[in-house]
């Protein structure tokens, strides 16, 4: 019956892990190696979720600050239609942001891998 246990917790663990670890359904990601192919794409809209400061010291060209806090009030200047990108610092908060993005009528998001952090421009 010990094993029975240890399956359970098993299963509970894979569980919780995979909901925390695993990308909202409908929602791409992309490293910072592979946003360097698609920069200045006119097709695309390239959304920074982090603070102003932080966009002040270091933003990649192209980027619109729209900081996570501020984004539910300010989707209407974002195209639901266009394919919108998304990065913050570490890739938490545009993760926040790409779910917020995609509940609310965005069809096609992606958000940025590791965010500012990885980028090497």
């Amino acid at each position: 019956m010990e094993w029975l246990l240890w399956i359970a917790v098993g299963i509970i663990a894979y569980f919780v892990i995979s909901r925390f670890t695993a990308p909202t359904k409908g929602i791409r990601t992309m490293s910072t190696e592979e946003l360097k192919a698609v920069l200045g794409k006119k097709d695309k809209q390239y959304v920074d979720v982090r603070t102003p400061v932080e966009f002040k010291a270091n933003n990649i060209k192209g980027f619109k600050n729209i900081p996570l806090n501020d984004l539910p009030k300010r989707l209407n200047e974002l195209s639901k239609d266009k394919e919108t990108l998304v990065i913050c610092q570490s890739g938490m908060r545009s993760s926040k942001a790409s779910q917020l993005l995609k509940k609310n009528g965005f069809t096609d998001v992606v958000n940025i891998r590791g965010g500012m952090s990885s980028y090497r421009g």
